[in-house]
């Protein structure tokens, strides 16, 4: 054989071994995430609110307490959460949303929210259908528009 091969060889077992291990990874990822869900489902709340404010935010911006930013890994504390700010009640707090519905989220409305803690899952507005914001159009659609 020629060092070709034998290179060749090898560089594929290595994909092969690190191919199995990833889907090995991912499944247990599943696993975990499934549970996650089933506990958040389990502590949900429908809350009526007022949203005041919505945005990005880091983790340690936001304004949450020290526990939980504690609780979060060193590499998420940094990375940039959607947070909302809402009158629940006759108490202002400060949210953590689930990124799927963030963008429906209407600021200074009424809405009622489903909230497991301080995470909102899901949110349907009290008068009336929420409103679905627009898409931006890209640059090569707003070309072929023209």
């Amino acid at each position: 054989m020629s060092k070709v091969t034998i290179i060749l060889l090898v560089i594929l077992i290595v994909l092969i071994v690190a191919c199995v291990v990833l889907y090995f990874l991912g499944k247990r990822a599943e696993k975990k995430q499934a549970e996650q869900q089933e506990q958040l489902a389990a502590a949900a709340q429908t809350v009526s609110m007022l949203i005041i404010d919505k945005g990005r935010l880091r983790l340690k911006d936001a304004g949450f307490p020290s526990v939980i930013v504690e609780n979060t890994p060193k590499y998420l504390r940094r990375s940039k959460v959607p947070v909302v700010k809402a009158k629940v009640g006759p108490k202002v707090m400060i949210l953590m949303c689930d990124a799927e519905i963030f963008p429906m989220v209407p600021v200074k409305k009424e809405v009622k929210a489903t909230i497991s803690g301080i995470y909102i899952t899901a949110v349907r507005g009290i008068r009336g259908p929420l409103e679905t914001p627009q898409k931006k159009k890209g640059f090569l659609a707003k070309l072929r528009g023209k």
